[in-house]
């Protein structure tokens, strides 16, 4: 596994946990607002694998679950590796991903290797690589990880960082659209101190207010809609 940091300890990011939160390198997207810059393109300033399972190791009877982030994690060829030895110490494990790797995530649910799994839904379909950063994204990729996490009976998330001027009201309803059904969809609100693109560390977020506003439009579309900041 190539990781880039670890943070000890969140109360937030694995809902009903207590949670360490492993980053690994590298990501296939150049999303322009990504606040994890330093992981994307990945480099030497690495922790060893060895390094992190005995941190966590020590953390067995403090920690109830290990958040496995990036970067982008499927994008890691021993990915399951790891898990299985995460696992074996008893934490609960949650993925987030950009649900751009379906057949890595099939493969961790078929092998019940996660608990919970939070997806980014980046943009609206026709706008997806200009939200990635790329000249082109495979749609049909992302469609096919909404899909399984919808189906996969296990606990899940879509969320989106919202962009004053880069998404707009009607784009935040469509977006819930896109994934109609789904049991938990949150956005959350952009925060322009760190940005892979430096045009956008100068944008700004919705107010809250605004997006209070699309909450019962949105939640026709989804059993549990949440505001995060």
């Amino acid at each position: 596994m190539q990781i880039g940091g670890i943070q000890r300890f969140s109360s937030i990011d694995f809902p009903g946990n207590l949670a360490a939160i492993v980053f690994t390198m590298g990501c296939n997207f150049r999303c322009p607002f990504c606040h994890n810059p330093e992981l994307v393109i990945g480099g030497p300033d690495m922790l060893s694998e060895e390094y992190v399972l005995q941190f966590l190791s020590m953390r067995v009877r403090q920690l109830e679950g290990v958040v496995i982030s990036g970067g982008e994690p499927t994008l890691q060829p021993d990915l399951s590796d790891f898990i299985e030895k995460v696992r074996a110490f008893g934490f609960q494990i949650k993925l987030d991903t950009n649900g751009s790797r379906p057949d890595v995530l099939g493969y961790l649910i078929a092998r019940k290797m996660l608990d919970f799994i939070a997806m980014d839904i980046k943009h609206v379909w026709a706008r997806y690589a200009y939200a990635a950063g790329l000249q082109s994204v495979a749609i049909e990729k992302i469609q096919q990880s909404v899909a399984l996490l919808m189906a996969s009976g296990i606990d899940y998330e879509f969320r989106t960082t919202v962009i004053r001027d880069f998404h707009n009201p009607q784009d935040i309803v469509a977006l819930s659209e896109q994934i109609r059904g789904a049991r938990r969809y949150a956005v959350q609100e952009f925060i322009p101190e760190k940005t892979l693109s430096e045009d956008f560390a100068q944008k700004l977020p919705f107010e809250r207010k605004s997006l209070e506003a699309l909450a019962p439009e949105i939640s026709k579309n989804v059993e549990r809609f949440e505001i995060r900041q």
